[in-house]
């Protein structure tokens, strides 16, 4: 552990004996948790591409959020050079796509040795992946429930509320005042719960539109109602009871999802704080052009139908209009609720 530099700015702070950090892999989860851990005192170092590495050089990591959070951060240690970010980490925070999982664990595995790796990504077998190709490591699952929006490079804003749990084993002290770290026994049940909440992302992509706009059309919510209901299925078939990660348990939600207008926006009051820039991780990637998670997601409930003898054919639906719109290449496609069920 290496001694940290204090910090200025919206709290006072001072940490001492901090572990020095990596951010395997700089989207919008990885900036904002970084960009927070860093004005809190922590070391930091960030692996990003190229892109995002010219708008920090050029005018910083500014992170903002539904809770008032405005900071703006400079002398952000950022590069595309694995060796430079790596060598020396005591933890390594994964933050890559799933599909890029395994690259990046030899990546960790060639310049990180002896790193505490924590696994920040969507999906349920992530970490899984990470020690298969680190065989004896420390490596720990973890779930971020909250969404971060990026309106532009180096601008991120956390537009959703929510702590991020962590499988229980000993880790460094990571709270700070504005982002709540906890440890959690059952953290594969978890995965599965925000997995199922995870399936609207590929909806909130395919829809073009806000997540909280979206939210208000109860066409929407029954689409993802449905669509959640028969993942619930599934993992019952499997054997899998998915924990609770808001504050109803999960086969709940499809009910509460179906409700008339003026209830659910009462009862949804008490479950997430979100505000009018949330979009999905996913609808992001297409309007990037980049591949999305979706087999991490609708995939991973079509594996376990296959598996179980059960059929998924509403999320088989949504992942092939994810792919499609991934193909066509023209960013999120604003499609209807109808014309998913088509």
């Amino acid at each position: 552990m290496r001694k940290s530099r204090s910090c200025a700015g919206v709290w006072a702070c001072s940490v001492t004996d901090a572990p020095r950090i990596a951010i395997a892999g700089a989207g919008s989860i990885g900036c904002f948790v970084g960009g927070v851990l860093m004005q809190a005192g922590f070391d930091l170092r960030f692996l990003a591409r190229s892109r995002l590495i010219n708008a920090v050089a050029d005018t910083g990591l500014h992170l903002t959020g539904y809770d008032g959070l405005n900071l703006h951060l400079t002398g952000v240690e950022i590069s595309d050079d694995p060796a430079l970010v790596l060598s020396g980490a005591d933890l390594v925070l994964v933050c890559v796509k799933s599909g890029d999982t395994e690259d990046m664990g030899r990546l960790i595995a060639a310049h990180a040795a002896g790193a505490q790796v924590i696994s920040l990504q969507n999906g349920v077998a992530n970490a899984a992946s990470l020690r298969a190709v680190l065989p004896g490591w420390d490596v720990r699952a973890a779930m971020v429930p909250f969404n971060v929006v990026s309106t532009m490079p180096g601008h991120y804003h956390r537009a959703t509320s929510g702590d991020i749990l962590v499988e229980t084993g000993p880790l460094p002290e990571l709270t700070t005042p504005r982002l709540t770290w906890r440890a959690v026994e059952n953290i594969e049940a978890v995965q599965w719960g925000k997995l199922l909440i995870n399936l609207g992302n590929a909806l909130n992509a395919l829809a073009d539109m806000p997540l909280l706009d979206q939210l208000q059309d109860r066409a929407w919510r029954r689409l993802m109602a449905d669509q959640m209901a028969e993942a619930l299925r599934v993992l019952k078939a499997a054997g899998i009871t998915p924990a609770k990660v808001a504050t109803v348990a999960p086969h709940m939600i499809p009910h509460i999802l179906r409700l008339p207008t003026p209830l659910f926006r009462v009862i949804a009051a008490g479950m997430l704080t979100i505000d009018a820039q949330a979009r999905s991780s996913m609808w992001d990637d297409l309007t990037q052009g980049r591949t999305t998670e979706v087999d991490a997601l609708q995939g991973a409930i079509m594996h376990l139908a296959d598996r179980y003898g059960r059929q998924a054919p509403l999320n088989a639906r949504i992942r092939a209009l994810i792919r499609a719109a991934e193909q066509a290449g023209k960013g999120p496609p604003g499609l209807t609720p109808q014309e998913i069920r088509r």
